[in-house]
């Protein structure tokens, strides 16, 4: 599971990230206004938020994720206690709210507990046309047959398909499946598109893998320009 920690304290983020590696992949974000965008791409399991944030505020971020129907568990992590704050995060939307200094068992039980909840509101599969995302095997089904995908593969594909219609940049599938690593350059994200589009060919599928010039890829259904650039 992926873990986005929205976190302007560079170094008490990646305490946090310690804390948390050894059962989830943790990404790190020092801005209000770029956590949002990554939380709306999806792809993320659960979001650690603080509340005091250049760019835009935890709250508002919190609100405007919610108005927009994204129900990613959100933990508020804040050094702000009293209890008005605390109303107005859990009515803003958080799943649970903790203030600092925290402990570490009770951030670790925290989350085990808000992911547990989640689990059992996210469907094992999901579906795009006449295909299928089946998290349980990391495998893409389609008319009368199914494949296997590797991690990354399955990662782009749960990204596209939580935002079907919708363009996801390189720069958001870059940071979501390969994150900090070295291995981060863009032709990754290209070379894995391409990957997917022979899957979704060899299975026949009605939807496509569409590239958007100069702004990613949006999976759609086949009516459109399967594969090619728009915008030209």
């Amino acid at each position: 599971m992926r873990i986005l920690i929205i976190e302007d304290n560079r170094r008490l983020a990646e305490s946090i990230r310690d804390i948390l590696r050894h059962r989830y992949d943790c990404d790190l974000c020092g801005d209000g206004a770029m956590g949002e965008g990554l939380l709306l791409a999806g792809g993320y399991d659960a979001a650690i938020l603080d509340l005091m944030l250049p760019g835009k505020d935890g709250i508002s971020v919190l609100k405007e994720i919610r108005r927009k129907k994204c129900q990613i568990p959100v933990l508020i992590l804040t050094a702000r206690s009293e209890v008005e704050d605390r109303v107005c995060g859990l009515e803003s939307g958080a799943d649970y709210y903790l203030t600092k200094p925290f402990d570490m068992q009770e951030l670790q039980a925290v989350m085990k507990t808000i992911l547990r909840r989640q689990a059992d509101l996210v469907p094992e599969c999901l579906t795009c046309g006449n295909i299928s995302l089946n998290q349980a095997d990391y495998s893409l089904g389609g008319p009368g047959r199914s494949i296997p995908l590797g991690k990354k593969e399955y990662e782009i594909m749960r990204i596209l398909m939580a935002n079907q219609g919708r363009v996801v940049s390189k720069e958001t599938l870059l940071l979501r499946v390969w994150g900090d690593s070295r291995d981060a350059v863009e032709n990754n994200a290209e070379v894995y598109i391409s990957f997917l589009r022979k899957k979704l060919q060899f299975l026949k599928a009605d939807v496509a893998i569409v590239t958007s010039r100069k702004l990613g890829y949006r999976l759609c259904g086949i009516g459109g320009p399967q594969g090619k650039e728009e915008g030209r």
